[in-house]
């Protein structure tokens, strides 16, 4: 099994509205290494598009809100505690995973992992959706590698 497909209806997550705008979503894991270097990539999403990026964390609240503190990502988080209700409606395999959702509920992107081209090319199509300007997620040099799976 693989994450949903792209082209897929988004399946619906309580407190997350699809119909407002794109918005990418971040599934992590706060003992997951892989998510906590990509945490601060995650936040450049962030500070690139407000309020378009949410995580779903497969932890209690108040574990999401240290890792957030501690790793430097600064965004809107939900907790996904066990059963992971919405992880399986996403058939999330590992994390971090990074979805864009349309603003009509479609699957635009999917991005397993930590995957350097593909944060970019994600950024650079939400940035085309909400009319501003492309931001670099990540690029040679910053101390992150092109590619570290989850």
């Amino acid at each position: 099994m693989s994450p949903i497909a792209v082209g897929k209806p988004a399946p619906p997550i309580p407190g997350v509205t699809f119909g407002d705008g794109p918005v990418a979503l971040v599934f992590y894991k706060v003992t997951c290494p892989v998510c906590q270097m990509a945490a601060p990539g995650v936040d450049r999403f962030e500070r690139a598009y407000p309020g378009r990026v949410v995580g779903i964390g497969q932890d209690p609240e108040e574990e999401l809100d240290a890792f957030g503190d501690e790793f430097g990502m600064h965004i809107r988080v939900l907790s996904d505690p066990p059963p992971y209700e919405a992880s399986d409606a996403y058939e999330i395999e590992a994390v971090p995973t990074l979805f864009l959702v349309g603003e009509d509920g479609t699957i635009l992107e999917s991005v397993g992992a930590w995957d350097r081209d593909g944060y970019n090319r994600v950024s650079e199509r939400l940035a085309g959706l909400v009319g501003s300007s492309a931001v670099i997620i990540s690029e040679e040099g910053d101390g992150l590698p092109p590619f570290r799976p989850g």
